[in-house]
């Protein structure tokens, strides 16, 4: 069954390197299975890294033993929709790849905000 994005149409891959996505196939996808929901497909700046790493989620350290290269800003990754909505919340929410980004955000974020982010080459 095809995945769905944001805007109705189909899910295309987020990022292939760094290589992104729960199931590390590149795109945000939602199987049902990722308790973190990690289907909003984002440019990760550096005020949203800062925010991350402040809220309890490192994004910028490697960790290889999880096949996790670390993020620099501009990488482009899959993150948890709860996470990007309260990063909207404070300020810190960083560009986002309305085709990359799962249907399911929906039930966190509301799509007005996501296409008040979306990355301009939309």
């Amino acid at each position: 069954m095809q995945q769905r994005n944001v805007l109705g149409g189909d899910l295309i891959p987020c990022s292939m390197d760094p290589l992104t996505g729960y199931y590390r196939n590149g795109c945000c996808e939602n199987r049902g299975n990722d308790p973190g929901f990690h289907v909003v497909c984002c440019q990760v700046t550096e005020a949203f890294l800062d925010f991350s790493v402040a809220a309890g989620n490192d994004l910028v350290t490697p960790m290889p033993e999880y096949g996790f290269p670390g993020l620099r800003p501009g990488d482009q990754w899959c993150v948890c929709a709860a996470r990007w909505a309260e990063a909207l919340q404070a300020g810190a929410a960083c560009p986002v790849i309305l085709a990359s980004t799962h249907l399911s955000a929906l039930e966190f974020v509301d799509l007005a905000d996501l296409r008040a982010h979306a990355l301009a080459a939309e």
